[in-house]
C-alpha cells in the first residue's frame, strides 16, 4: 500500500487500483505505521504523501515484492513439475507386485519397502509422498481427518497349502478343517494375525502357530515344503505350481489396500501422475474408487 501511495499520489487512487475502499487502505497504512519508529506519511493539504522514511521503505518494497513473486513462481514451478521425484513406500508384497511396472512407466519414482504394523502406516506419510498400506476389513479405519486415503483394491485372502496337502481337494473348506493343522502367522500387530484369531474362534480351538513370518514369499516357500498352512493374498501372491490357494467357506477374509498421503502432497502434478499410473497398474476402475471384488481361487 505504501508503494502504491507513493506512485499513485492519493489514497483514493490506491483504493481504485487495488479494488478496496479508501478506509481499508488507510487501515493497512496505519498497521504499517505502528511497526515503524518514524512517520511514513504526512498530510500536505488534503493529500496524504510519503515522508522521506516512507519513500525509502516504498523503494525497498520493490525488492520485497520481486522476492515474493519469485517465491510464488518457485512454488508454482514445484507443484507443476511433472518430472520431479516422487517417493513411494509399500509393504513387501505390494512392492513385489507393483514397483517394477511402476518404475517402467515412471522412472522418476523412488521406491522404498516398509514392513510395519497396521498402526504405523499413517506416520509414514511424513517421510514419503505416497504410502501403499493394507488393513483388514475389521481393522480401525485410517485417520482420514489428517490423511487423504485413496482405495486401490479389496483383495481376498486364501488359505495356502501344498498341492499334495490332504486339504487341497476339500470342498468346501471350513475353519474347523484348517484348525487342526500347523500354521504360519505374521508377527504381532501386523495385518492377517486377526484372521487367524477369527479362524480359531470359529473352529472353537486354538491354532498351532509354528512360525511367524511376515514376508509372503518366504511363507509360501515354507508352505510348499510341508504340511503347514498360511494365509496368502489372492491377487498379489506370485504364481507357484507347488501351491493351492483356497477360500474359507464360513469365514471369508479380505484386506483393503489403500494409498495414504498428506492432502497437500496431491497438489503436486508429479504425485498425481504417479498415483494415476499406479491405479492403472492395479486396475482401479475409476478415480478414487476401489478395485473389483475377489476373483475365484486358482491353483498356484
Amino acid at each position: 500500500m505504501l508503494r502504491e501511495l507513493g506512485e499513485r499520489g492519493s489514497v483514493a487512487a490506491v483504493a481504485r487500483a487495488v479494488r478496496i475502499t479508501p478506509s481499508a487502505v488507510s487501515q493497512q497504512l496505519n498497521v504499517l505505521q505502528r511497526s515503524a519508529r518514524v512517520p511514513l506519511t504526512e498530510r500536505r493539504g488534503r493529500r496524504l504523501v510519503l515522508t522521506p522514511a516512507g519513500e525509502a521503505l516504498a523503494a525497498a518494497a520493490v525488492d520485497v515484492m520481486a522476492a515474493l513473486d519469485r517465491a510464488a513462481r518457485a512454488v508454482g514451478d514445484h507443484l507443476d513439475d511433472e518430472d520431479s521425484a516422487v517417493t513411494v513406500a509399500a509393504y513387501h508384497s505390494a512392492g513385489l507386485s507393483w514397483f517394477a511396472p511402476l518404475l517402467a512407466r515412471s522412472p522418476g519414482v523412488r521406491c522404498f519397502d516398509e514392513d510395519v504394523p497396521h498402526a504405523e502406516f499413517p506416520a509414514l506419510v511424513g517421510d514419503y509422498d505416497l504410502v501403499i498400506a493394507h488393513r483388514l476389513a475389521h481393522s480401525p479405519p485410517w485417520p482420514a481427518e489428517r490423511l487423504t486415503v485413496i482405495p486401490l483394491m479389496i483383495e481376498p485372502l486364501y488359505v495356502a497349502m501344498s498341492v499334495d496337502h490332504p486339504l487341497a481337494g476339500r470342498d468346501p473348506l471350513r475353519a474347523v478343517d484348517v484348525s487342526a493343522w500347523p500354521w504360519i502367522s505374521t508377527h504381532t500387530g501386523f495385518p492377517l494375525e486377526g484372521i487367524l484369531a477369527a479362524i480359531a474362534a470359529t473352529a472353537g480351538r486354538p491354532l498351532d502357530v509354528r512360525h511367524r513370518i511376515n514376508e509372503f514369499t518366504v511363507a509360501a516357500s515354507v508352505v510348499a515344503g510341508g504340511a503347514v498352512l498360511a494365509l496368502l493374498p489372492g491377487r498379489t501372491t506370485a504364481p507357484d505350481p507347488r501351491l493351492v490357494l483356497r477360500p474359507l467357506a464360513d469365514l471369508p477374509a479380505v484386506r483393503h489396500i489403500d494409498v495414504l498421503t498428506r492432502p497437500e502432497t496431491l497438489h503436486r502434478a508429479a504425485v498425481r501422475t504417479v498415483l494415476t499410473t499406479l491405479r492403472e497398474i492395479v486396475g482401479a476402475p475409476s478415480p478414487f474408487i476401489g478395485a473389483p471384488g475377489p476373483r475365484p481361487p486358482a491353483s498356484r
